[in-house]
């Protein structure tokens, strides 16, 4: 039943990237195909997971966001947008007219 709901958005919350980028960039773009957007957030300064991050979020249209844990307030806000954007799109997450929104909307791929 889940393969074949409509999904709009993931969240992905990391430090590494263990996977094969190959099959991780396949996966993602049978994402993309079903138009589900990766939000990629990335603890820490590991090069190898950013790249990965960055291409899996470029592939589907969604966002790479750099993740500080001590920046819970943040984080809060920028999960609230991004449900936003899960359960009505880029206008209810237009609609919410915050920094968080304003962010995601600047990097978010129309």
């Amino acid at each position: 039943v889940a393969a074949q709901a409509p999904l709009a958005a993931l969240v992905f919350v990391g430090d590494a990237m263990e996977e094969d980028i190959d099959r991780l960039c396949h996966k993602a773009g049978r994402l993309a195909l079903r138009n589900t957007r990766a939000f990629m957030f990335l603890e820490g300064g590991d090069a190898t997971a950013e790249r990965a991050y960055r291409e899996v979020a470029r592939l589907t249209g969604g966002v790479f966001l750099p993740f500080d844990p001590r920046a819970a307030a943040e984080l809060r806000a920028l999960l609230e947008a991004i449900g936003a954007y899960a359960a009505g799109g880029r206008v209810a997450l237009e609609a919410q007219k915050s920094a968080a929104s304003s962010q995601l909307l600047a990097d978010l791929r129309p």
